[in-house]
């Protein structure tokens, strides 16, 4: 899963496919291949690595006008070659690539493929060797494909090649992205519209459960059940701020998308080569010689200083204080014999938190930036730095940022534990891995939070978010989220801080969402949304899977109880971008607020 590229036309397709992916690198990757069918037949070069890899392994005296390109994230199998993409039949008819997750395809291994012979641990091969089973009892390249698809069950974009049929790729999608691109003379397919816009503006969008038939002259939309479909294409503006956006109505929608490519950036860029935890050394020993984390920040990176000092207290055993910054810089409070500060902030110019670097600076206290711009004010006058690797971040509310800051404070613990010899109980970039995929399910399930945003807050003037533990801070930013770009009156509570007052809000109708992600405090938060369902609110429960109860409206896949943080938040944030979709508001520049606040 990461990135498809695919041309069928006049020209030689090398060079598109190579550039389509280049485009696409953003979305993190670990591997990356191209297939070409010429007369010789299907040439496919893979390798384990970036795209100046590959483009070094291609051939260049091949020349074909089709193809399928591809950018891999593991989910099923190391990366490697074999588990690269693309993938073939077993008599090298077929050739595909996938993004997304075949959840059945164990079930399709047993039920269908015993005697296939598998040379890749991917989900993704049982499609292809399922294609060739298939065709070889039809005899038919589109039939086979369309039965295909329909006995596969999950999230997929697909696009194939009969080694036979030098005219056509055959293409599907269900819930993962896919466009048709349409020239003269060829057309094009693309998970997102940046990777082919040197090429066209011209696009087709793709519903779930089609299949389409691209040719180099026409492009054919099908049902599953063979049926044509008709649909106009819609152009994509070429401006330098469109580009960015790609073919996303908003650029928050595409930034929460984005969210579980950045945490494979994230983990790939922490990484050595021998995919050892790396951390610049000096930033290792700050940790070490200070005697308490002091770390300042606004809005949103506030809330994710709140997550980080759960990560550093509970798996690193260092005493952290979390501080708004516009406050502590006119009420430093008593500090401790040998501090390091943490400045969180996105953009590195945020004015209120360089008003206290400077002041701790004049002190002589050591500051590590947390940042996504690294050459920002910040980042410059901090002794260190860490970078949020999240790409630009155009919406005014922050999502991509804020699960970022997440990602690398919880990096920050771990090496700070392991420099004090502290072990740990569970591997954590494999974590962070499985807290990748678990987002990337969610952001395919904007359908049903989107009915939730209409049922529970497209009407409402205010909602309240109730949590314990971390779910409290996630309450918080989910709360800030909807305010923002809604104007919805919103605000998140402790649960047990309900009765001590806030409880006296709550009136007929009043949406509550409840976070209930943690073991230790479930039945707590439970007893919580009785309490203020028994008074009349709408409550709405987003709950872990194995803490899950009947009638809970939404069920998040499973994460490590650490980290849940990175998966309890992209509903909120779809929540509150539905809700403010509804309302007829400015998605990406909500009044009054702007990206980056440079001044105190």
């Amino acid at each position: 899963m990461c990135g498809i590229v695919g041309y069928i036309g006049q020209n030689d397709t090398k060079e598109i496919l190579l550039n389509g992916l280049e485009k696409l690198e953003y979305r993190g990757y670990d591997s990356a291949g191209i297939a070409v069918l010429n007369d010789e037949g299907m040439n496919i070069f893979k390798v384990k690595g970036r795209i100046a890899a590959l483009q070094d392994r291609v051939d260049a005296s091949t020349h074909a006008t089709m193809g399928i390109g591809h950018t891999r994230w593991a989910t099923h199998g190391v990366p490697n070659v074999e588990n690269a993409h693309p993938h073939q039949s077993t008599s090298g008819r077929f050739t595909v690539v996938h993004n997304g997750v075949i959840e059945n395809y164990q079930d399709l291994k047993k039920s269908h493929l015993q005697d296939a012979n598998f040379v890749s641990e991917t989900d993704t091969e049982v499609i292809v060797q399922l294609m060739e089973k298939i065709f070889g009892e039809l005899e038919d390249t589109a039939e086979a494909f369309r039965q295909t698809v329909s006995l596969l069950k999950g999230s997929y974009a697909l696009g194939l090649i009969d080694r036979e049929d030098q005219d056509k790729i055959y293409v599907a999608k269900n819930k993962s992205p896919l466009l048709i691109g349409l020239g003269e003379g060829f057309n094009v397919i693309a998970s997102d519209a940046m990777a082919t816009l040197k090429v066209t503006d011209q696009y087709l969008e793709i519903h779930d459960k089609e299949v389409v038939l691209v040719n180099r002259n026409f492009v054919e939309i099908q049902k599953l059940d063979g049926t044509a479909v008709t649909r106009k294409p819609f152009t994509a503006q070429i401006d330098v701020s469109d580009t960015e956006k790609g073919t996303y109505p908003h650029f928050m929608l595409k930034e929460i998308d984005e969210q579980p490519f950045v945490m494979r950036r994230i983990i790939k860029e922490y990484q050595d080569e021998n995919n050892e935890l790396k951390l610049d050394g000096d930033i290792r020993a700050a940790m070490q010689a200070c005697d308490r984390v002091y770390i300042i920040a606004c809005g949103t990176s506030y809330h994710a200083g709140l997550v980080g000092k759960h990560f550093i207290e509970k798996i690193a055993n260092i005493p952290v204080e979390v501080h708004v910054a516009s406050e502590f810089s006119y009420n430093m409070p008593l500090l401790s014999e040998k501090p390091l500060f943490v400045f969180i902030s996105q953009s590195g110019e945020t004015a209120d938190s360089r008003s206290v670097l400077v002041r701790i600076k004049e002190k002589g206290y050591p500051a590590l930036t947390i940042t996504n711009v690294p050459g920002s004010t910040l980042s410059r006058e901090a002794n260190y730095t860490l970078n949020l690797y999240a790409g630009p971040e155009i919406a005014v509310a922050s999502t991509k940022a804020y699960t970022a800051q997440i990602a690398v404070l919880a990096i920050l613990a771990v090496d700070s534990a392991r420099a004090k010899g502290l072990s740990l109980d569970f591997d954590p970039m494999q974590e962070l891995a499985i807290a990748a995929n678990a987002m990337e399910i969610l952001t395919d399930q904007k359908d049903t939070i989107e009915e939730l945003a209409k049922n529970y807050l497209a009407t409402t003037r205010n909602a309240f978010f109730i949590g314990r533990s971390s779910d409290y801070y996630v309450c918080l930013e989910g709360s800030l989220k909807l305010k923002e770009i809604s104007y919805i009156q919103a605000e998140g509570f402790a649960g047990g801080e309900l009765k001590h007052g806030t409880i006296a809000l709550i009136e007929e109708g009043t949406p509550v969402i409840a976070l209930a992600t943690q073991e230790e405090v479930n039945y707590a938060i439970r007893s919580n949304v009785q309490e203020v369902v028994s008074r009349g609110a709408n409550a709405m429960v987003v709950s872990m899977r194995g803490l899950e109860q009947d009638d809970d409206a939404f069920v998040l896949p499973h994460v490590h109880e650490l980290l849940t943080p990175l998966a309890s938040v992209v509903p909120l944030q779809l929540l509150a971008y539905y809700a403010a979709l509804h309302r007829d508001c400015d998605v990406d520049k909500p009044r009054n607020l702007a990206k980056s606040v440079t001044v105190e």
